[in-house]
């Protein structure tokens, strides 16, 4: 009889090198913009259900210990990781453009055309 093996803390601190990541050691990487100054941090993923696949990275943005600070969607493809800096890296996203962006609003309607339509995917 197959027994489902609980994640251990070994699991969650395994080596990262590799293409692959759990999505429990996403949350809380930071997210810089071209310049590699730091402008935020992936607070969740949003996964495509039927597909399977991750569309967007929810990205917490501005305040001070977690107050006032906003989040927004920030589609998946358009985040890349850089080993150097430990944290994904936006091409062309600044704090400037993303504090005009759509706010994501986990309890209200999300329309995800204005999303990707907002960063031209």
């Amino acid at each position: 009889m197959d027994t489902i093996r609980q994640p251990t803390t070994a699991d969650l601190t395994e080596d990262t090198a590799g293409y692959m990541i759990a999505a429990g050691k996403v949350n809380g990487v930071s997210v810089y913009g071209a310049d590699q100054a730091r402008i935020g941090h992936i607070e969740d993923l949003m996964i495509d259900k039927r597909a399977g696949t991750v569309e967007y990275g929810v990205l917490n943005f501005g305040g001070f210990l977690g107050l006032g600070s906003k989040h927004y969607a920030v589609p998946w493809r358009m985040l890349r990781y850089d080993n150097t800096l430990e944290g994904f890296v936006v091409d062309n996203i600044t704090k400037e453009r993303l504090d005009k962006a759509p706010v994501y609003e986990p309890a209200g309607v999300r329309d995800w055309s204005m999303v990707d339509n907002y960063w031209g995917i």
